[in-house]
């Protein structure tokens, strides 16, 4: 079997163990050894349609087994993994399509019409809640094992796209060492082994849930209590049933925080709790330490360079910070305007070197150029500050990035859609800080002279065109806009107007 980077080191090490690796209520549990042979036989289902090294096979699927199973089939044959949010809209999927050029489409029976009309020369299949579809029918007429194409570290695993600051979306291209560095990384740090239970109630569309939660559970040969999505009843159940590791978003913890079931007795079993893809707020952290004991870890990274700072394990986990540097991984705070570093303890904006980092933006040298110095370090957008004894806190980000429910938003996509509404002159689109979402999205609208202001149609316009997560909370009716002397509009007045 030929070398591959990412399959020898997550799966190979225990493929041919008969321990439990994926438990699911209701389903039979699947062992590692299952798992290895249903990822062969779709490794063969992808080839059949044509796959070849470097193609990429886009995922817009619900979160099953078969998906995650298809994630590494796709990296055994050498292709590169392209998972979408299932939420995303027709309008939305035919720019990731059209830009990344796959070979073969995913997708729920529920929407392969719209996909057929989108997906050029690319072949479509189907993968359903209930793990049926073309994707999976007749897959035990292939063999439960593939000849591993060969893919050295520097060869593309993945192509996540990401919310960028120019309002559309830029493939953040992932080598099979930035994926196989930051699990051993957290595997390491996190002291995650083959005695963790997991409980996974993320979504695994984009690196949280995909990459930080299932690639080190097979790293380290930990088990996985599979959840098709938060629920409360599914997490209690998974406590009670001996999990011990939860990795969640700021939702999950407030909406723990809110049920009396959570006690300090029934976490008593539970090594770890993990908060990340947004602000957890400190009050959040202390409310969970005064219930349950434990204080949660929260770490930071992004699309483009996966986990990249992270609380101790051992030691004080910050409230309101994100900790330091993994092992292997530079940080600096830079000026934002001449990329100079800052005085210690002053804000900067936050720049990351180490072989989490991506090798660039999808078919777009300008921007890669534009965020990746020649030095290696990446520009993160954010803005940051970094204590006497080396705990960095974020305390904003140099654009206008909205993050709710884990979640990237970019406004000026959402601008754009409402901005097309008949009657809309203008919009300006915000987060203002959420308890649940981490961020809410306010939309303030100005309406044409002698148009109606109702909103009404603006609203369903953004359902039509606009993911849910994208679609404002709140319309608000303004007069004009807020402006700056050079004519630039304030977004910040408008978040301190609304905020609450």
């Amino acid at each position: 079997m030929a070398a591959n980077h990412l399959y020898d080191s997550l799966i190979l090490p225990h493929a041919g163990k008969d321990a439990c690796f994926l438990r699911q209520d209701g389903k039979p549990d699947l062992t590692f050894r299952d798992f290895a042979e249903l990822s062969a036989r779709l490794a063969h289902v992808l080839v059949a349609h044509g796959v070849a090294p470097g193609d990429r096979v886009v995922v817009q699927a619900p979160k099953t087994i078969q998906m995650v199973a298809l994630y590494i089939a796709t990296v055994q044959a050498g292709a590169v993994f392209l998972p979408l949010n299932t939420a995303y809209t027709q309008d939305e999927v035919a720019y990731f399509v059209g830009d990344a050029e796959p070979r073969v489409i995913v997708c729920d029976e529920a929407s392969e019409g719209e996909i057929r009309q989108i997906a050029g020369d690319a072949t479509v299949l189907t993968l359903n809640p209930d793990s049926s579809g073309t994707l999976t029918d007749g897959l035990d007429r292939h063999p439960d094992t593939f000849d591993t194409v060969a893919r050295g570290p520097g060869d593309l695993a993945a192509l996540l796209y990401t919310s960028g600051t120019t309002g559309r979306s830029k493939g953040a291209m992932l080598s099979h060492a930035n994926l196989v560095s930051n699990a051993e990384a957290l595997c390491d740090l996190w002291r995650i082994t083959e005695a963790d239970t997991l409980i996974h109630a993320l979504p695994i569309f984009h690196t949280h849930g995909l990459f930080v939660a299932l690639n080190t559970a097979l790293m380290a040969g930990a088990q996985v209590r599979f959840l098709p999505a938060f629920d409360l009843d599914a997490i209690f159940a998974g406590i009670d049933a001996g999990a011990t590791l939860l990795m969640g978003v700021p939702t999950f913890y407030t909406r723990l925080l809110a049920d009396p079931r959570l006690t300090r007795e029934r976490t008593a079993n539970m090594r770890l709790f993990i908060s990340g893809s947004a602000p957890l707020l400190a009050e959040t952290h202390t409310a969970f330490t005064e219930r349950t004991g434990h204080h949660i870890l929260e770490r930071y990274g992004m699309t483009e360079t996966n986990m990249s700072t992270s609380n101790p394990y051992d030691g004080e986990r910050r409230p309101g910070t994100v900790g330091s540097p993994l092992p292997g991984v530079e940080m600096r705070l830079t000026d934002p305007e001449t990329g100079e570093p800052v005085p210690e303890g002053q804000v900067g904006m936050i720049e990351v070197r180490g072989p989490n980092v991506f090798g660039g933006y999808w078919r777009m040298p300008e921007k890669t150029a534009a965020e990746l110095r020649a030095d290696g370090f990446f520009i993160t957008g954010d803005l940051g500050q970094v204590s006497a004894d080396g705990y960095l806190t974020i305390v904003g980000r140099a654009k206008d990035l909205i993050i709710t429910g884990g979640l990237n938003v970019y406004p000026k996509e959402v601008e754009d859609v409402l901005n097309d509404v008949d009657g809309v002159a203008e919009s300006a689109v915000f987060g203002v800080p959420d308890p649940d979402f981490g961020e809410a999205i306010v939309a303030a609208i100005v309406f044409e002279k002698g148009a109606e202001p109702d909103t009404g149609p603006v609203e369903a316009h953004a359902r039509d065109k606009l993911a849910r997560f994208k679609q404002p909370r709140v319309y608000r009716v303004m007069e004009a806009l807020p402006r700056n002397t050079m004519g630039k509009v304030q977004k910040n007045v408008l978040r301190d107007s609304y905020e609450g």
